[in-house]
């Protein structure tokens, strides 16, 4: 517990002092300065670590032969590109320049990367003397030894940033840990072909990395895929992955996934997504013909089916996908909306709903729900699904943070997780209904139903604990007494206003 008192300490000490470089920036701009600047730290302290091991061998010329970093996944940096370098110019009012210069340097070898990083540390708009201090506090932080590589010290502080700056309004890209990890738990990508087609910032990526490690597999059995749209977020993705050395196909650039797919014809084992939620206009009339609706054509008035169906087309015929999205697709009745919906459940697509509980996210406060999609409910590694959902209502789950965002703990992802694989058979335990929480409903009840697939229509409510006969009438008693007192209360009030009207003229 120490070692994480201490972590939130180092990154509140850079969040304070990077806040003051925003002076007249750009939210966006000053984003960028910021995660570039942790970006350089990381991928420089990574190198001169492995810098250090290499000069103290009995060939210390391999220092400077760049295929002894490729083979650990480490960024080549030419000398410029060096923290050492940043950090002496850090009180000289070349240090922008310098910077750009680093930036520059690291592009031109490392092919993964190039055109990705932020170039505009010399502007005018930023001030030299601020930034110099910034730098001073990113060299402080010590990330060498073996105990800040193991919790990912810089890595933890780039996504302590990010969801800074979402909640500070500019939060499009970042979608809650315990969500991701919620999703990541359920449908366990351990190796294989995984894609997010608007990946943010390559948290769902981040999250697998983790769950892979956890588990003692290894992430070079996992290949990533994604698109993003905004192009920022597209290059902050590429940043995040290359922080946490991840190996990536986000697309040759940035663009828009409904309307112009960068992974055409791929098919994935696993995907993981928080699409926008209920976008309107997205273009629908420009694809009418496409291969993807082979549930139906989505409108145009809403772009969360159209998410449902491009994510499931990417799908091997075994693949499973997560997805988060509004409340409002799990009931909505719109002609083409229901009609996707009904295809889906009778196709046996539809493997589980999680209602979540409110205030997950933090730049806004819709209610979601996760869908769980499994292209074969009747795997032979699995137990056969076909005909049923399953619904677990996770509302009440959860602990408040803050006045406004709540978490999971790691015990609230356990229990959904678990529940989800004694479902599916994988887990070694039997699935039982639990009243209130989660029940697997079959496909004649959701149709009863009018295939809305919100979860309280179908869990129930708990068990209420049975009382002893002494304990009813204990509590019938104590009732009885309040209402008395209610009633005594009331008659008082009654006759103090028939009184004051009384008195102005209006009582009998």
């Amino acid at each position: 517990m120490p070692a994480k008192s201490n972590e939130l300490k180092i990154e509140d000490k850079l969040w304070e002092a990077c806040d003051k470089l925003r002076g007249s920036m750009d939210q966006s701009t000053y984003r960028n300065v910021v995660l570039g600047l942790i970006f350089l730290k990381y991928v420089s302290d990574a190198f001169e670590e492995r810098h250090a091991e290499l000069v103290a061998t009995e060939y210390p010329e391999d220092a400077e032969d760049r295929d002894f970093y490729d083979a650990e996944n480490i960024f080549w940096l030419p000398e410029n590109a060096r923290w050492s370098v940043v950090a002496a110019a850090a009180k000289t009012p070349d240090v922008g320049t310098i910077i750009d210069a680093a930036m520059t340097s690291i592009e031109n070898e490392n092919d993964s990367i190039k055109g990705v990083l932020p170039k505009n540390y010399a502007s005018d708009d930023l001030s030299k003397e601020r930034l110099g201090e910034v730098i001073d506090l990113f060299t402080d932080v010590q990330v060498g030894n073996e105990e800040s590589r193991k919790n990912d010290v810089l890595g933890r502080v780039y996504e302590f940033f990010l969801r800074k700056f979402a909640t500070n309004g500019d939060g499009e890209f970042y979608t809650p840990r315990s969500i991701v990890r919620t999703l990541v738990d359920m449908i366990q990508p351990f190796s294989g072909k995984i894609y997010d087609p608007c990946c943010g910032s390559g948290g769902m990526f981040v999250q697998s990395e983790e769950f892979v490690s956890e588990h003692q597999g290894n992430i070079l059995d996992l290949s990533v895929y994604g698109q993003e749209w905004n192009p920022t977020t597209w290059r902050l993705a590429k940043m995040n992955l290359a922080i946490h050395g991840i190996d990536n196909n986000l697309g040759p650039r940035n663009a828009n996934t409904l309307l112009d797919d960068q992974h055409r014809g791929e098919r994935f084992d696993y995907a993981l997504a928080n699409p926008p939620f209920n976008v309107k206009d997205w273009g629908a009339d420009k694809v009418t013909d496409d291969a993807r609706w082979r549930w139906g054509m989505p409108g145009n008035s809403n772009a969360n089916y159209a998410w449902i169906e491009h994510i499931l087309s990417k799908l091997a015929p075994d693949g499973k996908a997560g997805i988060v999205l509004a409340n409002g697709a799990l009931s909505t009745s719109s002609k083409d909306e229901l009609a996707i919906r009904k295809a889906l459940l009778e196709d046996h697509k539809v493997d589980a709903i999680v209602a979540m509980p409110s205030q997950m996210f933090y730049s806004v406060s819709i209610p979601v729900a996760v869908w769980i999609f499994d292209m074969n409910q009747a795997s032979a590694n699995e137990r056969d699904r076909t005909g049923e959902t399953l619904f677990i209502d996770a509302r009440e789950m959860g602990t408040m943070t803050d006045r406004t965002h709540r978490e999971f703990s790691r015990k609230d992802i356990d229990e959904i997780a678990g529940i989800y694989h004694a479902y599916t058979g994988t887990s070694g335990e039997v699935y039982k209904d639990v009243p209130g929480f989660c029940k697997a409903a079959k496909l004649d009840e959701i149709i009863a139903n009018d295939y809305v697939l919100t979860p309280g229509r179908y869990v129930g409510l708990a068990d209420e604990e049975q009382m002893s006969d002494a304990e009813f009438d204990a509590e019938m008693n104590k009732l009885n007494s309040v209402l008395k007192d209610q009633f005594a209360q009331s008659d008082r009030l009654q006759e103090r206003i028939l009184k004051t009207l009384r008195g102005i003229g209006y009582g009998d």
